[in-house]
């Protein structure tokens, strides 16, 4: 089944896989390419990366232009992707290979993965796609498509249920084309078996899949125990002044980290300077871990005392600052108000 199962996923990724995405090339792909669209397609859709994609290479065409780059242009251009620390860690990893592979992107996965931001699955990932590597991926897609096809029960987040996909990942390497099978497991996961309304008729692998044999393909992968989402409130300041709002950068660690957004009001506090203040609709955003409900206060002021990391950001400048993306989508309707 091992072998019947690679053989079959590398035969329908030649004739019905994914060729056409702006990351592949024909051949050995561009090592600098391929590590910034993995880690831009770490938990965002491929529909949502390829502009962001092509916009960052636009504006960093190799990797020594990425580490010299001016950090805010960097969190600019990824703004709206959301998961900040991987913009962060790309430009740090960047210095890295600048700084002790001489600008020269490495080969070997055991000299990838200690780069800022990358795990065992994108180490692996570059390597197969850039330098021809025989390694195993396990991201989330390929997750759900081996707990599926072999019937692997457990949640896959569990330590023991990962080190069993892992295992099985490492078995069902072929030992030719491995970029058309690596690439056919991400396609399968993508585009077939997803986590909804799979296309279990299309699958190339569905004669092989346990869960379908067993009816079994809405309930695996194992989902995460289902536990409360805690949510959070904050009032946000929208201070305007001819034209312009106040923001303030964000500390490098935490939510949105090294980005520009409003300023927080504290709970039981009202600014002093504010005039005619006028409470906007609740802005809430999901993250990770928790949700969370915005309260926006707008009001107009004669001046500030503008904190150290503060600037003012005229509202027709939206598009170059480096903005979350519920900020941005507040201070949009505002200038469009």
């Amino acid at each position: 089944m091992v072998t019947e199962f690679a053989h079959a996923l590398i035969r329908w990724q030649k004739s019905d896989g994914r060729h056409d995405l702006p990351w592949q090339q024909p051949g050995r792909a561009d090592a600098y390419r391929v590590w910034l669209s993995e880690i831009m397609l770490q938990q965002t859709q491929v529909a949502t990366v390829i502009p962001y994609y092509a916009r960052f290479l636009a504006r960093f065409p190799d990797l020594a232009g990425l580490a010299a780059a001016p950090a805010e242009d960097v969190m600019a251009l990824w703004s709206g992707l959301g998961y900040y620390a991987r913009a962060r860690n790309l430009q740090r990893a960047a210095q890295v290979v600048v700084a002790k592979h001489g600008g020269r992107f490495p080969q070997r996965i055991e000299d990838i993965q200690p780069l800022p931001g990358i795990g065992r699955s994108t180490a692996a990932a570059i390597a197969v796609f850039a330098f021809g590597a025989r390694a195993a991926i396990l991201d989330g897609n390929v997750r759900r498509v081996l707990a599926r096809a072999f019937g692997i029960e457990g949640f896959p987040g569990e330590k023991a249920v990962e080190a069993r996909l892992w295992a099985l990942a490492e078995s069902l390497l072929p030992q030719r084309e491995l970029v058309a099978y690596t690439q056919g497991l991400m396609d399968l996961g993508a585009t077939l078996c997803t986590r909804s309304r799979p296309r279990c008729g299309d699958c190339p692998v569905a004669a092989q899949c346990m869960a379908r044999r067993q009816d079994r393909v809405a309930e695996l992968p194992t989902p995460r125990a289902k536990r409360a989402v805690p949510q959070r409130a904050v009032t946000l300041l929208v201070l305007r002044h001819r034209g312009r709002v106040l923001l303030e950068q964000r500390p490098p660690k935490g939510i949105w980290g090294g980005l520009l957004s409003l300023p927080e009001l504290p709970p039981g506090k009202f600014p002093r300077r504010c005039v005619g203040a006028v409470q906007l609709p609740v802005v809430r955003h999901a993250f990770t871990h928790f949700r969370l409900d915005i309260t926006p206060l707008v009001c107009k002021v004669s001046r500030w005392d503008t904190a150290k990391d503060g600037v003012w950001l005229s509202l027709r400048k939206l598009d170059t600052a480096p903005l979350p993306a519920p900020i941005r989508r507040i201070l949009e309707k505002l200038a469009d108000g």
